[in-house]
């Protein structure tokens, strides 16, 4: 991580709302907060002047909604963008709208974090992207034609980005927030609205949903398989035939996992990554 601070603006109508972000911002010294916008006009205002890094924006506010106000921004000047709001059916026009993530109010700690993980792996992103864009300039200069060779172009255009994940899931207990490394992770299970999280001989217990689990847990190393488990697929040392076309899964510490009927095809992905 550079030593350059994350440039943040906080848009919300709500006073509440913005100092319940600025004061979990203050925990990641990494994160620098340059303006508080109470409205969409002084946050069009405050982008253009600031040209802040990261924005949080809330999507429902009087006169110029946080989509609105995405709209009226030039691209050059856009920031990376977290919107918050309180109502879940926005989700999907978030990131529509190119988003990082969403948070629901009342801000979740776990999430907020989950999010924070996601900005900083867009950043380095961003940041190799200029490194690479000042190399091709100078590439060119040293040859003397002010150009690149064609294919250079080309591989550079067509360059994939691979998405990020996070490398530490934080978890809340009675004693603070437990940072848990999440190749450790051997299996997560659900019960009930919490998800029981093992890792290195442990139990965490993290009020999340499967769902939201998912999107932040790399697919290569974990899969679902059943409704209610997920498993880190290098964990998996033996399968094991059931009835109906189950299996059982055996990991490394001797903990046997049904894998349900209706995630079969997982059995060859998994076999592929042992």
């Amino acid at each position: 991580m550079s030593d350059q601070p994350i440039r943040t603006l906080i848009v919300d109508d709500e006073e509440l709302a913005r100092r319940g972000v600025e004061l979990r911002l203050a925990r990641h010294p990494d994160i620098t907060v340059v303006g508080h916008c109470s409205n969409g006009r002084e946050a069009i205002e405050a982008v253009v002047a600031q040209r802040p890094d990261l924005m949080f924006l809330d999507i429902q506010m009087p006169g110029i909604s946080g989509f609105e106000v995405l709209a009226r921004l030039p691209q050059e000047s856009l920031p990376m963008v977290i919107f918050v709001t309180a109502y879940d059916r926005y989700a999907l026009d978030a990131f529509e709208a190119q988003a990082i993530d969403y948070l629901l109010k009342p801000i979740n700690d776990t999430r907020f974090v989950q999010a924070l993980d996601r900005v900083r792996g867009y950043w380095q992103q961003k940041r190799a992207l200029s490194q690479r864009e000042q190399l091709m300039k100078l590439l060119a200069s040293t040859r003397g034609t002010g150009q690149v060779d064609e294919q250079t172009l080309r591989e550079y255009l067509h360059a994939e980005r691979q998405p990020q994940y996070p490398q530490i899931l934080p978890i809340r207990d009675d004693a603070g927030t437990v940072r848990v490394d999440v190749k450790s992770i051997d299996w997560i299970d659900a019960a009930g609205d919490y998800m029981c999280v093992h890792a290195d001989g442990r139990t965490y217990v993290l009020r999340e949903t499967m769902k939201s689990l998912e999107a932040v847990l790399d697919p290569k190393l974990f899969q679902r398989v059943h409704r209610s488990t997920i498993v880190n697929v290098s964990r998996v040392r033996r399968l094991r035939p059931h009835t109906n076309g189950e299996y059982f899964l055996t990991l490394e510490d001797g903990q046997e996992i049904k894998l349900s009927r209706s995630y079969r095809d997982r059995v060859d992905q998994l076999l592929q990554r042992r």
